[in-house]
């Protein structure tokens, strides 16, 4: 049954991979791609990711036009759980706070007035679901346009690199992606997974 699931799984992001290898010009994955930064910046557990890297490997002449959409869509999304964090921490945010397995989010904000805007630059490059930095954020009424301008240099530095790497390594990079899916897969997920370990330990 284990072994049944586990295939399934891999199927499912093994067609989204091939969908958007197929479509990666198409306004729909363009669309999706901003989408899903945004939703992971403010409340979805999947990072876009998973959709930036099959998008430059099937066209890597416009990767950093990709980054820059993920870019564009995980800021405006980090604004979103700012507002979230800042106006309805108690309601939406805590509850959001929860289920992704943090702490204790009065430490958060004491470490904002020591370090301020080097934790949203060290936790946007992390594992770390971002989501969880934007709605303490907004929790911490750290400034909000320090916020965004931070965000930009985080997320951008890690969507930029990532979309570089890909352009310059892509092809061997796609070869062990298409011939190796699941352990691909196994390594995308482990990273996820990590991110949410090492928030019980960050806050």
């Amino acid at each position: 049954m284990a072994e049944s699931s586990t295939t399934v799984k891999a199927g499912l992001f093994r067609g989204l991979y091939d969908w958007m290898m197929a479509n990666a010009g198409s306004r729909h994955a363009w669309l999706a791609l901003f989408g899903f930064a945004f939703a992971e910046s403010s409340f979805f557990p999947l990072p876009p990711d998973l959709l930036l890297i099959p998008m430059v490997l099937a066209d890597r002449r416009r990767a950093f036009l990709i980054a820059l959409v993920c870019t564009t869509g995980s800021v405006t999304g980090g604004m979103l759980g700012y507002t979230i964090g800042y106006l309805l921490f108690n309601s939406l945010g805590q509850w959001l706070i929860s289920l992704y397995g943090s702490g204790d989010l009065e430490a958060f904000h004491a470490a904002y007035a020591k370090w301020g805007q080097w934790i949203i630059l060290f936790q946007g490059l992390t594992p770390i679901p971002y989501k969880i930095v934007t709605i303490a954020t907004g929790f911490a009424k750290f400034p909000f346009g320090l916020f965004v301008l931070m965000s930009a240099i985080t997320r951008g530095f890690r969507y930029f690199t990532e979309a570089g790497l890909l352009y310059v390594f892509g092809e061997p990079i796609r070869g062990f992606i298409e011939r190796r899916f699941r352990l691909a897969l196994f390594a995308a997920l482990a990273t996820i997974i990590a991110g949410f370990v090492l928030v019980r330990y960050v806050f």
